[in-house]
């Protein structure tokens, strides 16, 4: 078969290959052959899509059918189609009508969902997402036309093509609320013009890729189809709210190499797409818990949600690791956000369905800053961005990725703010440093049997007084303990008031074992020798 990529692939599709050095074409381009279509069509009930990625089709067919279809030389390998529904619906806290303004707090949380990445810094920069086209897969669009907060979108002719891939048109505003919802998130506006998201100057391609509430064999197929679409359009970020759990699958599937969307997300990326994807919001349901898929696959930027009272994992954010014991999710932004409300006005919403174009946001910025970058380089320099890098858990992956890493790359680096103690008891002990001093922490008394007993001063480690009184403002210790292969055994955050954090007994710990911890920004790694 014979292609030419210029009449194939928009001039953004092909301008995204070259800035990469990905070649103009490869052989999951290339279109199926036209006579093995014609014979399949002739066998089958019905043929619904023909892939060119995995030079499949796929269809309906009767058991005898696919017996037919087996014996075909052309075909290779037949794979049944299971049911799925997408996880897509968040819970919804407080909404107001359009008659009714936002709270005080919910404005509050509408500048701060976006400052949390540094979005002051970025809209100062000029970095608003100009030059990147974003592709949103989600269940319907409806109001987006009509939406104040998409004004300025429209205006500018910056929504470049829609489908839907459900019912096979052109019209996305007709169904469902969710995808709006996503939208106003990259790219929505408050009547006072605040910004929702990060990349209100961004182009968008709007794909319909679920139902909302049915339940159907063709979602993962729609999404298939959508993402060869988005990659012909000219698509730089993909941004999926959405994802396949327990319907469908058993959690030991969840991989990233067995869904087909799994594999889909990861082709793209291969074509020099950043895919972003919401990490899932089962992290309270007992018969799940973990990320879902496409999320699973390790070249997709999964994205957990935070709390924005606390900086902590809302209890809902999806956990990892995947199937595979790799890290996930990468990052977290805030799950929970003032979005659009399709009907009229805005509403507070909560799902990771929310943290996940923030972030979609917040890399069509640093792309535009620095358009070298490779999908995959841009995965990891967003990582590398994050609060707790290179500290990292199952529920919020590196932490919240910062523009400041990106506008102020020579920031000296932050100094110790703790030390690990090793007891010749054999207890590991962490102890925080003292705030205005460098002087590193020494021993602590033993105290045996009495975990809830009270410290006692510490003159050897004070500059004054007061050096064994609770800290002047709670923070956070983040803790892990990883086997030597990286995995972690176990990781938690606490909010501490006292120097001594945290103690380890290191009987209890495999040599090799490594025991790290996150504190104002400076991160410590021991490993146990024996």
């Amino acid at each position: 078969m014979q292609l030419d990529p210029a009449q194939y692939f928009t001039v953004p599709a092909q301008l995204r290959r070259q800035r990469q050095h990905l070649p103009a074409a490869d052989s999951t381009d290339f279109p199926v052959r036209p006579d093995y279509v014609q014979a399949l069509r002739h066998t089958v009930d019905s043929v619904t899509y023909i892939s060119r990625w995995f030079n499949a089709v796929a269809c309906w067919a009767t058991p005898a059918q696919i017996a037919q279809v087996r014996r075909m030389a052309a075909v290779r390998e037949v794979v049944a189609r299971a049911y799925a529904t997408p996880d897509l619906l968040p819970a919804r806290r407080t909404a107001a009508t359009a008659a009714e303004p936002l709270s005080d707090e919910d404005l509050q949380l509408a500048r701060r969902q976006t400052s949390a990445l540094g979005g002051p810094a970025l809209r100062q920069a000029r970095l608003t997402g100009q030059g990147l086209r974003i592709a949103i897969f989600d269940v319907g669009f409806r109001g987006v036309e009509t939406h104040p907060a998409f004004q300025k979108l429209l205006a500018g002719h910056q929504i470049t093509d829609t489908w839907d891939f459900i019912r096979q048109k052109p019209q996305v505003y007709a169904y469902g609320d969710h995808g709006t919802e996503v939208l106003s998130c990259l790219a929505g506006q408050l009547n006072d013009s605040t910004s929702l998201g990060l990349a209100p100057a961004a182009e968008f391609l709007l794909a319909r890729t679920e139902r909302e509430h049915s339940e159907r064999y063709s979602e993962e197929e729609a999404w298939l189809a959508a993402v060869e679409w988005a990659d012909k359009q000219g698509a730089d970020i993909i941004n999926s709210s959405l994802g396949y759990t327990e319907r469908r699958y058993f959690r030991e599937q969840m991989d990233g190499r067995t869904s087909l969307v799994a594999r889909a997300a990861a082709l793209a990326v291969r074509k020099g797409m950043l895919v972003v994807c919401s990490a899932g919001n089962d992290g309270d349901n007992q018969t799940w818990g973990v990320i879902g898929t496409p999320a699973d696959n390790d070249s997709v930027l999964t994205v957990g949600g935070l709390d924005p009272g606390t900086w902590l994992p809302v209890d809902f954010t999806s956990r990892g690791p995947t199937a595979q014991r790799s890290l996930k999710p990468n990052v977290a932004a805030f799950g929970i956000a003032i979005t659009a409300r399709p009907a009229g006005g805005f509403e507070r919403n909560e799902g990771t369905s929310f943290s996940s174009p923030l972030v979609a946001g917040f890399a069509a910025c640093i792309w535009q800053q620095q358009r070298g970058l490779t999908a995959m380089e841009l995965f990891q320099q967003i990582q590398k961005s994050a609060t707790l890098y290179p500290y990292f858990d199952y529920a919020q992956g590196y932490g919240s990725p910062q523009a400041a890493y990106f506008l102020q790359p020579s920031a000296p680096a932050t100094g110790a703010t703790f030390d690990f103690v090793r007891q010749e008891n054999g207890l590991l002990q962490l102890i925080l440093r003292p705030e205005a001093s460098a002087q590193p922490a020494q021993t602590l008394p033993l105290l045996a049997e009495e975990p809830n007993r009270p410290l006692p001063a510490l003159p050897a480690l004070a500059l004054n007084t007061k050096a064994n009184l609770p800290l002047a403002a709670p923070s956070y210790v983040y803790l892990q303990v990883a086997d030597k292969r990286g995995v972690l055994r176990q990781y938690e955050v606490r909010e501490v008031t006292q120097r001594h954090v945290a103690s380890w007994a290191l009987n209890t710990l495999q040599p090799g074992d490594m025991v790290r911890a996150s504190y104002k920004g400076y991160t410590q790694d021991y490993t146990v020798s024996r």
